[in-house]
């Protein structure tokens, strides 16, 4: 079934990049998925790997993560043996997250998954259109954090 031609919209640049946005979504979420990680985990391990030892409210504010929200993932991650929350050298009434040997080696194989999906998504591209494209999604994803 082919879809019906709306071409005043399929000729925005935000349906375009809404339509890329969720093949890039798919394609990650199936190669994270052969790892037995679902994207937020994979973000919030990244984040912990990045910012260790973080505390639990930094994380959320850096990954932009309701708090609830965040304790799930964390309360998984944990029980996954991938990270360990401990009191905070800085502040003990609040939690440090850090990656365990565990969680570093399971990110380093999502990592290349998620590289490997992005390839795929972005297969079309010379290598030259792929960096010229990434840069120029990254000075409209600057200016919407500055928005």
């Amino acid at each position: 079934m082919s879809e019906a031609p709306l071409p005043a919209i399929r000729s925005l640049p935000s349906w375009l990049l809404g339509r890329a946005a969720a093949r890039g979504r798919a394609l990650v979420a199936e190669a994270l998925a052969a790892e037995d990680m679902r994207m937020w985990h994979h973000v919030v391990l990244s984040a912990v790997r990045d910012l260790a030892p973080v505390a639990q409210a930094d994380l959320g504010r850096g990954v932009r993560l309701d708090p609830k929200d965040l304790v799930g993932v964390l309360n998984d991650l944990q029980s996954a043996g991938l990270v360990v929350r401990e009191p905070d050298p800085k502040d003990r009434r609040k939690n440090a997250v850090s990656l365990t040997e565990r969680g570093a080696r399971l990110l380093k194989r999502c990592e290349k998954a998620a590289r490997a999906a992005n390839d795929e998504l972005l297969a079309p591209l010379s290598a030259a259109e792929r960096e010229q494209f990434t840069s120029m999604l990254l000075r409209i994803s600057a200016a919407a954090d500055r928005a």
